[in-house]
């Protein structure tokens, strides 16, 4: 009973996580009114759900573990997967007492929720056990669920302003303002172009998490090759989500795409077809790539973007050789958003006037700052270094960036051993699409991503029991 109740609420909670963005909105501006920023004691409720599955689980584990030791048996070992997540938790606290004396900063309480929950739940998740019922219905509703993102965040493509602004959302596009409400959309710099996001708080959040239905799609799509017998509905979502995907205009949730179909072919296609659809898809891929440089190379170019990604690791780094032992947790990445100013980086051929009616918005024209005036007012920008592995390593320093991508890399491994079952496969693949993508986002702020992933990971890696006469 009690692994039947966990197993339902985790389900519960992955098919809610997608919309949490746009169900905080509605909700705040229903009980405080427009133009108010989401509600905390609304914003928490994920963690609520997650919270009371953990509590299940170990009850769980306890339970599991008596009965272990009645019948003779060890209890589950812990494995280098778990001594790594226990260092870097160990070394996120030491390095806090050290520098700042205390567990209770807000950078750190922040700092703990992106970093640490997501670890934590799947260390513990993965001393449980799931049922195939669980599996079958998981693949079930992230399929539904990411019918109706993808197919909602297209229709959100050609809706007008107005229909947005009804349901809470800023009047403002392509800006996070911490006391304001989330802006619906993004655009693409010196265009008018919409980066979709559905009913997600921005466009590679929602890139990101759509990668988990196109992985669940792809291995049954290519397993079916030969036959070509793939349910219609199958082929429908996977138009949509590829769909959505493309208009998210996220180029690490097409890097990741791109790979995921690159290996899922690799693991499933005889050598032959493999080579051969490689080369056509290769052929494809550069055709279209430029087209769309043609017809909007701004879509690719992206200057400021790039810049962005370029300089910012290029900071972290700069960091880390200054403070090789780690500055702590929610000094860096999607934690400083919260405690930080909001901040808009422009060309410095670009017009700023458009931010005179946001003045408490910091306005930089390359890295000169123009809003408010220097003289009045120096901005504490967020640090967002644009790559998890440099944000962990500011936090924690070298030997947490270390500890951290040996995390990476080892559950990879891991995962690669089950690539044989087909029910495992889009496992693999999703956590490598977004390992890939964090090398250019901070792609595990998201709860939708992260708690999604974690579980599905701890669902198929999980401890084993040693016997007494192992």
């Amino acid at each position: 009973m009690p692994q039947r109740l966990r197993e339902i609420l985790a389900l519960i909670l992955i098919a809610l996580l997608p919309f949490h963005a746009l169900l905080v909105t509605v909700l705040t501006k229903m009980i405080a009114g427009a133009g108010h920023a989401p509600l905390s004691y609304l914003a928490i409720w994920k963690e609520g759900v997650l919270g009371l599955i953990l509590l299940i689980a170990m009850v769980e584990i306890v339970i599991a573990c008596k009965r272990l030791r009645a019948a003779g048996h060890r209890l589950p070992a812990f494995d280098v997967i778990d001594y790594l997540i226990f260092g870097l938790l160990g070394l996120s606290i030491i390095i806090q007492l050290t520098t700042h004396y205390s567990l209770l900063t807000t950078n750190f309480i922040l700092g703990f929720k992106y970093d640490f929950i997501p670890l934590l739940s799947f260390l513990i998740l993965r001393r449980t056990s799931w049922s195939e019922w669980f599996m079958k219905q998981l693949m079930n509703v992230l399929l539904w669920v990411g019918g109706i993102v993808a197919l909602y965040g297209i229709i959100s493509f050609f809706l007008p302003d107005s229909f947005f602004s009804f349901l809470g959302y800023s009047d403002l596009h392509s800006l996070y303002l911490p006391d304001h409400p989330i802006a619906a959309f993004q655009q693409i710099g010196g265009s008018s172009l919409r980066r979709i996001q559905s009913v997600m708080s921005g466009p590679n959040q929602l890139g990101l998490w759509l990668l988990i239905v196109f992985a669940l799609l792809l291995p049954i799509g290519l397993s079916s090759y030969r036959s070509k017998k793939i349910p219609v509905l199958q082929k429908i979502i996977f138009l949509l989500v590829l769909g959505a995907i493309f208009l998210t205009f996220s180029r690490a949730a097409w890097l990741g795409a791109f790979v995921m179909t690159v290996v899922a072919s690799f693991m499933i296609l005889p050598r032959r077809t493999f080579r051969k659809e490689m080369l056509f898809g290769a052929i494809s891929l550069v055709t279209c790539l430029i087209v769309l440089f043609l017809i909007a190379p701004g879509i690719l170019t992206r200057i400021s973007s790039n810049r962005g990604h370029i300089e910012r690791p290029l900071q972290a780094l700069q960091q880390m050789v200054k403070q090789p032992f780690g500055m702590g947790l929610g000094t860096a990445g999607p934690a400083t958003n919260r405690t930080s100013e909001a901040c808009v980086m422009l060309e410095p051929t670009d017009d700023p006037s458009w931010a005179k009616d946001q003045p408490n918005l910091c306005v930089f024209l390359g890295s000169k700052q123009v809003q408010p005036p220097l003289a009045d007012h120096v901005c504490r920008c967020p640090f967002l270094p644009e790559n998890w592995y440099l944000q962990i390593g500011v936090e924690l320093g070298w030997i947490g960036f270390v500890l951290y991508l040996s995390l990476v890399f080892l559950i990879l491994k891991r995962l690669k051993m089950h690539q044989k079952l087909l029910t495992t496969n889009y496992q693999l693949l999703t956590f490598l699409a977004v390992s890939i993508a964090a090398l250019f986002l901070h792609a595990w702020e998201d709860s939708a991503v992260a708690y999604t992933v974690w579980i599905l990971i701890a669902s198929v890696l999980p401890v084993a029991a040693r016997h007494a006469d192992a």
